[in-house]
Parts: C-alpha cells; structure tokens; sequence
C-alpha cells in the first residue's frame, strides 16, 4: 500500500520536473526576434516563408568550420509577394516585432523603393546576434545569426583592403616564398 502512494506523489513531481523547463522558457522569451519577424511578414504581407531544410545541421558545421565564430543560424526566404511592398511599412513592422534588445544599425533603400535592407544588432553577452531582412522585388528574405566578432575578425583579416593595414605590417598576400617557409 505504501508503495503507491510514492508512485501518485512522483509521477506529478516527475512531470513538473520535466514540464518546468519548457514553461520558464515560453514564458521568459519577449516574443521577438527571428521567428516574430517572419510571422508578422507573412501576416501582414498574406505570404508563406519557406524555412531552409536541415538548417540546424548547416548552423552546427557553420559553428565548426568558424571555430565558433557562428552559430544560431536562421533563413526563411518569401517568394512571390504580391504587390508593391511599402518600405516605410515593411520597416515599422520590422521594428515592431523584432523585440528588445535589438537596434537598427542599417536602413538601405533603393530609389525605387522595390529594394530595401534592413539589418538590426544585438549585443549577446560576447557575441552579437544580427538580423537582416531583405527586400528584393516580390522576394524577402530573413535571416539571423549569432557571430563572435573576434572570431570574425580573425577570419575577414585577409579580405581588408591594403590601406587598412598600418604601414609597418607585411602584405600576408604578398609575402615572398621565403617568409612563408619560415612561418
């Protein structure tokens, strides 16, 4: 008999158990980001984004191949937008549900207004989440990702200009065959 009044007093202790993490999280998320910013596209804007398949497989050999310079990557891309797409809307929308935290860094539109850019920052402990919407035509696309700048550095190093680089540092590109057999 004793025995299962422990099975009636664990069962709900163990469900609470497994349950608790799962409601802290709903509950704790503000509601923007990524996924509200590619629900009120498709609301407002009568769409359907298609997520890119295998995105958590792609995102985790993003994180490798970077040495953990990326990682939480996300795309979602809108085909076949009907009608012009307003772009002081489509930026009001955008900051509306993008949440806290996140801070417009880029606002770019085209002189015709078919073409716009819109890249939002936040600051993530050392990384630096950003999220870029991208207007082009009848097509968006939406994608956020997680960087680490000093990462990031380390790897666009080689793609700086040469006047970029102070005056007493070689070219790495042009180092003669010698300097590269001694490194």
């Amino acid at each position: 008999m004793k025995d299962n009044r422990w099975y009636a007093l664990l069962i709900p202790v163990g469900l609470a158990v497994v349950m608790a993490p799962m409601i802290l999280l709903a509950a704790s998320g503000n509601g923007g980001g990524f996924d509200a910013v590619v629900h009120g596209i498709e609301s407002r804007y009568h769409a359907r984004a298609t997520r890119i398949p295998f995105m958590a497989l792609i995102s985790g050999i993003a994180g490798l191949s970077t040495h953990g310079g990326v990682r939480g990557l996300h795309v979602a891309t809108i085909e076949n937008l009907e009608g012009p797409v307003d772009g002081a809307e489509l930026n009001a929308l955008v900051e509306q549900r993008v949440g806290r935290g996140w801070q417009r860094m880029i606002r770019e539109t085209s002189r015709k207004g078919s073409d716009q850019t819109l890249i939002y920052v936040k600051p993530d402990g050392d990384r630096m989440g950003l999220l870029v919407v991208d207007l082009d035509g009848h097509e968006m696309d939406v994608v956020q990702v997680s960087v680490d700048p000093d990462h990031i550095d380390d790897d666009m190093g080689h793609f700086r200009h040469p006047h970029g680089r102070a005056k007493d540092q070689p070219d790495p590109d042009n180092a003669t065959m010698a300097e590269k057999e001694s490194e």
